[in-house]
């Protein structure tokens, strides 16, 4: 099976230079494994591997990633205006989406209990994270969708965490 040759960060556009391959009792693999490099060559990481990892289809953007969108709902873009509240999440986590509007003295809740699907790692949040820090992927009703596009445009977005 194909695994990370070196740490690689989300976002990270695979290489040849980044995968190896191991080999490993069937039992012992996981569901959605690959076996050839040149099928995951181009492929974009949805998350942060670490060296010997396996790569499988949820571990890329694309069908395994969206694969995890559950019925009826959306995957959606949220950017946090704390880089380092969106590196405390990992894909699979439950958050709800607060809005705070400058002139408002409370923030409101735009999204309960919203499924993450994709996170920034840690090492993406500091001075050097540009455009790509504090980027969530979540899973959201359409409606919900629309109101986080909506509050990103006028307000500040943050998140709380539930219960695992």
């Amino acid at each position: 099976m194909v695994v990370a040759a070196t740490d690689l960060t989300a976002g990270a556009v695979l290489t040849g230079a980044d995968l190896g391959l191991v080999t490993l009792p069937a039992s012992m693999a996981p569901d959605g494994v690959v076996d050839d490099v040149g099928q995951l060559t181009g492929e974009v990481l949805a998350g942060p591997l670490r060296r010997g990892e396996p790569v499988t289809d949820v571990r890329v953007i694309g069908p395994g990633l969206w694969s995890r969108v559950p019925p009826g709902q959306v995957a959606a873009p949220v950017r946090l205006a704390d880089l380092a509240v969106a590196a405390l999440l990992r894909p699979g986590d439950r958050v709800d989406v607060l809005a705070s509007p400058a002139d408002a003295g409370a923030a409101e809740v735009v999204a309960a209990d919203a499924l993450v699907l994709s996170a920034p790692p840690a090492e993406a949040t500091g001075p050097a994270a540009g455009a790509d820090g504090g980027l969530l992927v979540l899973a959201v009703s359409a409606e919900t969708a629309a109101r986080l596009a909506g509050s990103a445009t006028s307000a500040t977005l943050t998140v709380t965490l539930g219960p695992p």
